[in-house]
């Protein structure tokens, strides 16, 4: 099985790649596209050179490795998606293969913890306008909707989500999901060290904290097309 989990940045989507990869039977990838993200867009992101120069920017390669043999014998590949890393030009028949689900996060949390990184990120940079498109794709294609975990709900109670959703995926829940060695992990792309500070410091999901403060008068329309995206899809979330 290959399950590709698609979020926006910020989303606590590094906790849940470690929580995948704290299982025996998978194997899990760090955000594949971004180094073909960062070369078409030419976005002054942190560390960006060494990104492009260091992972696979050709997507049409990455593809291919993506739908390959499942790396050291596991069963389940896990993949890390950031919806906003699917570009116009990008073929995207090959994601039939994969079982898909998503990971959402409450607006105002989001755009706070991004702009300590991008002082003015648009509405595409927080992925929920992709997040939304890939959703209706995927339950066209499939006649249901898949799995969409909210972030809170996840940190609230990470066993019952994590139980409901590994039920919906078909595949057993392992108790070893639930906890994880701290620090940067083998896994994690070259970019952990300047955007993984905080879930380096983690061994678990941690309960919710709100990051809610006033943004620039510049964000609100934002904040605003995010929200009404959020809402629809919290609606169709997993719960407890």
């Amino acid at each position: 099985m290959r399950i590709a989990m698609w979020s926006g940045p910020r989303n606590l989507s590094t906790a849940m790649m470690r929580s995948f990869g704290s299982r025996h039977d998978s194997f899990v990838t760090d955000e594949p596209f971004y180094s073909h993200y960062l070369k078409t867009s030419q976005l002054p992101h942190p560390g960006a050179a060494e990104v492009i120069n260091t992972h696979e920017s050709d997507w049409r390669k990455v593809v291919e490795w993506l739908t390959g043999p499942i790396p050291e014998g596991k069963t389940i590949w896990y993949q890390k998606h950031m919806a906003h890393h699917l570009l116009p030009g990008m073929d995207c028949d090959w994601m039939g293969g994969l079982t898909h689900a998503f990971l959402i996060r409450d607006p105002y949390d989001v755009v706070a913890s991004l702009t300590e990184f991008i002082a003015y990120p648009t509405l595409r940079d927080t992925g929920f306008p992709q997040q939304e498109a890939l959703i209706e794709s995927v339950k066209k294609a499939t006649g249901k909707i898949p799995p969409i975990i909210d972030s809170k709900d996840l940190q609230s109670n990470p066993k019952a989500i994590l139980t409901k959703l590994c039920d919906m995926l078909g595949i057993p829940f392992q108790e070893a999901m639930l906890a994880w060695k701290s620090g940067i992990h083998p896994t994690d792309g070259c970019w952990a060290k300047h955007w993984y500070a905080k879930v380096a410091l983690t061994t678990g999901f941690n309960s919710p904290i709100e990051k809610r403060r006033l943004q620039p008068m510049e964000l609100e329309p934002i904040l605003a097309g995010c929200k009404e995206i959020y809402q629809r899809l919290y609606e169709l979330r997993i719960t407890a």
